[in-house]
């Protein structure tokens, strides 16, 4: 498991695509869409394009690839990594609240981790049923932030835990509510006018044996610290930085324990496959 991935550091699993993306994955994706000669398949938050290229692995032909992302730069990213697999995808920066295109443009529909960001998810989800034409396929994959496991074998690790979870809903506020995206997203389809047809879970897990090294200890710290500098407030600023306190002493105890040591870290993804009415 990529080290960007870890509860220590971030509320959300926003570097999904880029850690966890893996050849099960790709093909759970083609099962679910069942792409075929012809469709147009779009992919909203598409981030750098990995999903674009994984899909054009597949080497299904005059299948039609459109990626969006709110973020300019990453689309530009994505448009390059798919040309130099000399793959034609058709990308556009975009808000997945008001997408860019017609009633019933797409034969199928996905999203990765991406309404966990944004604010009016029903929205969102709204313009998914809109923009996918009749019995075409949606499929929305996100995490339940507030039911991670994290585990340490050392006292101080487990206070860390408890404050990383304090730390970072204080900086959250009221987006928070937002991190329950996965379990609700059958219910949300069905107001939409998208047939709940299964969901599928996706463990994302990591564990660690024997003491990390320094690089990951200062990893930890620095994302802390950066976090730190966003706080609104001072109960937030106060956890923040008791938890930094509370790493150095949980580096301290780790590499005291020696190969006893052990962090789990677990949480699951929610991959939710709907049929639009």
């Amino acid at each position: 498991m990529a080290a960007s991935i870890d509860a220590l550091t971030s509320a959300t699993l926003k570097h999904l695509r880029e850690a966890w993306w893996d050849d099960a994955f790709t093909a759970f994706l083609e099962e679910t869409l069942a792409p075929r000669p012809g469709n147009r398949i779009l992919d909203v938050g598409c981030g750098e394009g990995l999903a674009e290229v994984e899909i054009g692995r597949l080497h299904i032909s005059q299948l039609r690839l459109f990626g969006v992302d709110l973020v300019p730069s990453k689309v530009a990213v994505a448009r390059q990594e798919t040309l130099s697999h000399n793959q034609r995808v058709g990308f556009a920066a975009a808000d997945a609240r008001r997408l860019p295109f017609k009633d019933g443009a797409f034969d199928s529909i996905y999203s990765v981790a991406v309404l966990q960001h944004i604010d009016q998810v029903d929205t969102a989800i709204g313009e998914f049923a809109r923009v996918t034409a009749a019995n075409g396929r949606v499929l929305a994959v996100e995490p339940d932030n507030t039911a991670r496991y994290g585990f340490s074998s050392t006292p101080i690790g487990r206070r860390a835990f408890e404050l990383s979870a304090q730390f970072l809903a204080a900086l959250d506020g009221p987006r928070g509510e937002r991190t329950t995206i996965g379990p609700t997203l059958p219910e949300r389809f069905a107001r939409h006018g998208i047939e709940p047809l299964s969901v599928r879970l996706f463990p994302v897990s990591r564990t660690i044996l024997g003491p990390p090294p320094a690089s990951t200890w200062q990893a930890r710290r620095e994302a802390v610290e950066s976090a730190l500098r966003t706080a609104r407030s001072d109960a937030a600023a106060w956890l923040g930085r008791e938890y930094l306190d509370v790493l150095t002493g949980y580096e301290r105890e780790a590499n005291a324990a020696g190969s006893s040591f052990v962090e789990i870290q677990n949480t699951m993804l929610f991959a939710t496959v709907g049929q639009k009415a």
